[in-house]
């Protein structure tokens, strides 16, 4: 199944229904597209519901019968029976990354994380994930793309799996495929978005056993960003990130972005113990919401605390930022760290700055453009269609 294509998965009957060519004169319908691998779908209303047959005396014209055959009825009928029997077998779906508008952190927690605030957005930025039913009652199979990328239980995507198999007691086993567009390390939220699109195709095979709020509830036991793909994809997300406020998006959704990732990545554990909590700023993280829900993204609003010590990281990404920064004045509406790095992200514009081309230095950086992305309820993210070849790796020959 493509990635456009997403389950809504509810508790009674599918309304969605493959279309009939009207039909006049009692004739019967004729069919259009039928989708497999999900819902089997007929309309609930069509033009002729009813069809009449009579028989009369021609001598007489008195009318003798009349048979009613309700039409309507017999294809929903129909369409349960086939919702009920047909399951699916394979599923692709688009698994978006994300980036931190802001982020605060407000402080150290007992349990040795820390409390933040944050502006999290999906974008169009992403990987795709093809899932199908394993014949195995007790092995997942996973491959991928790149190199480099775990493929036991220290990836997530079957730590999710796993997840949800004890939450649930279904035990669907999976191949899948990962085809692989966001870097590693790079405080775009890769990983996590991974998982969630796991639970969200496990509970797709399992006839969705689960809501939504479960799955986002339960995703928390593995990671801390993962809850937030289980918005609708702008959150201002608080705790370790796993308490998720669903808002409104704030600023437009086709307001363009670059993000420019160095080879270096930044280790988030490594970032955080280097983090000093008492020279943090101290500007109310809901000041910031309020800013950008009413005046739009600007510099002085794209706050992240983890820059210092991601920079103590990776010294070369903070002249990195200093660099696009200076370079696209008047360009970008903000340049900004997003997460605990090491990608740099300008608002405003799709372009990055020409130094990027030029220097050696940048000749093997990550580069794409983005932009927001949103999802509707009981339905999974769509990869844009513009963004489908967007991320490169520009080496020096590329011009």
């Amino acid at each position: 199944m493509a990635s456009s294509s997403h389950f809504l998965c509810t508790h009674v009957s599918y309304n969605h229904k493959p279309h009939f060519n009207s039909f006049t004169n009692a004739t019967l319908p004729q069919f259009s597209s039928f989708k497999p691998h999900g819902s089997s779908s007929f309309p609930k209303k069509i033009q002729s519901s009813r069809i009449r047959a009579t028989a009369s005396d021609s001598t007489t014209g008195r009318k003798q019968l009349e048979v009613v055959y309700d039409l309507e009825n017999k294809l929903n009928k129909l369409a349960d029976e086939v919702d009920r029997e047909a399951g699916i077998s394979r599923l692709t779906l688009f698994s978006p990354c994300k980036i931190n508008v802001f982020l605060r952190i407000t402080g150290k927690r007992a349990d040795g994380f820390h409390d933040l605030a944050s502006l999290f957005h999906v974008i169009s930025l992403g990987d795709k994930i093809k899932f199908s039913l394993s014949p195995s009652k007790s092995t997942d199979r996973l491959s991928t793309n790149v190199p480099g990328v775990p493929l036991d239980k220290r990836n997530l995507i079957i730590k999710a799996l796993n997840l949800f198999r004890k939450k649930t007691g279904i035990d669907n086993h999976f191949w899948i495929h990962l085809d692989k567009k966001v870097p590693t390390g790079a405080g775009l939220g890769g990983g996590s978005s991974n998982a969630a699109t796991a639970l969200w195709a496990a509970n797709q095979f399992s006839g969705c056993v689960a809501s939504e709020k479960d799955l986002q509830e339960w995703s928390g036991e593995i990671g801390s960003d993962i809850p937030f793909f289980f918005s609708h994809g702008a959150a201002y997300c608080t705790g370790r990130g796993e308490v998720v406020e669903d808002i409104s998006p704030p600023v437009p959704l086709d307001l363009p972005m670059v993000l420019i990732k160095p080879q270096e990545a930044c280790p988030t554990g490594e970032v955080y113990k280097r983090l000093r909590v008492d020279q943090t700023s101290q500007i109310d993280p809901l000041v910031l919401l309020e800013k950008i829900s009413k005046s739009g993204i600007s510099q002085d609003v794209c706050v992240n605390d983890l820059e210092p010590p991601a920079f103590e990281v990776v010294p070369s990404l903070k002249r990195l930022k200093q660099r696009i920064a200076a370079a696209g004045r008047g360009q970008y509406d903000a340049v900004f760290m997003s997460g605990s790095g090491s990608t740099i992200v300008g608002v405003g514009s799709p372009d990055p700055p020409q130094f990027v081309y030029d220097d050696d230095e940048y000749k093997n950086v990550f580069l794409s453009e983005a932009k927001f992305i949103t999802r509707s309820a009981g339905q999974w993210y769509s990869e844009p269609l513009s963004t489908d070849d967007e991320s490169i790796s520009f080496e020096k020959h590329v011009e």
